[in-house]
């Protein structure tokens, strides 16, 4: 139940953030249907080879944050894309978009982490205090003299 509520409320927050971007903004969306432009074939890659397949395709590319985003998280910067382009036309396939990228960019952050930094199991305490052995230290000035 907890993820079809975050579903719903990240459906709510781009559609809301959306409103808002055309409506006080004069931010314009593309017009142009995703289905004639690419296919299926390129909606499952995108979704799986995010970085290969904005390299090789006839995506739009360039600026800073466009490399930032490549290099860092590609599968916002998918989202982002396919919210300017394809929000006008296909909003359902705009929502999945977010969807793998909100949740493949934190599972993939999350497995990297959980596997990269070993965390150690307490080992038992093996030590027997019968083998500590009491010792007298004397300063060389505090020494005995024979």
């Amino acid at each position: 139940m907890k993820t079809i509520f975050k579903i719903i409320i990240l459906l709510l927050f781009i559609t809301g953030l959306s409103t808002v971007l055309i409506k006080f903004f004069n931010v314009q969306y593309g017009n142009i249907d995703f289905w004639d432009i690419h296919g299926f074939f390129f909606l499952i890659c995108i979704a799986i080879f995010p970085r290969l397949t904005l390299l090789f395709s006839s995506v739009a590319f360039g600026g800073l944050f466009w490399w930032l985003g490549f290099f860092f998280t590609p599968r916002l910067l998918v989202a982002i894309l396919a919210t300017i382009s394809y929000w006008n036309t296909n909003k359902v396939l705009v929502i999945i978009s977010w969807l793998f990228a909100v949740g493949g960019e934190f599972s993939e952050k999350y497995y990297l982490h959980k596997h990269t930094f070993r965390h150690h199991k307490a080992r038992p305490n093996t030590s027997n205090h019968s083998n500590v052995v009491d010792a007298e230290f004397y300063e060389i000035k505090d020494l005995p003299k024979e």
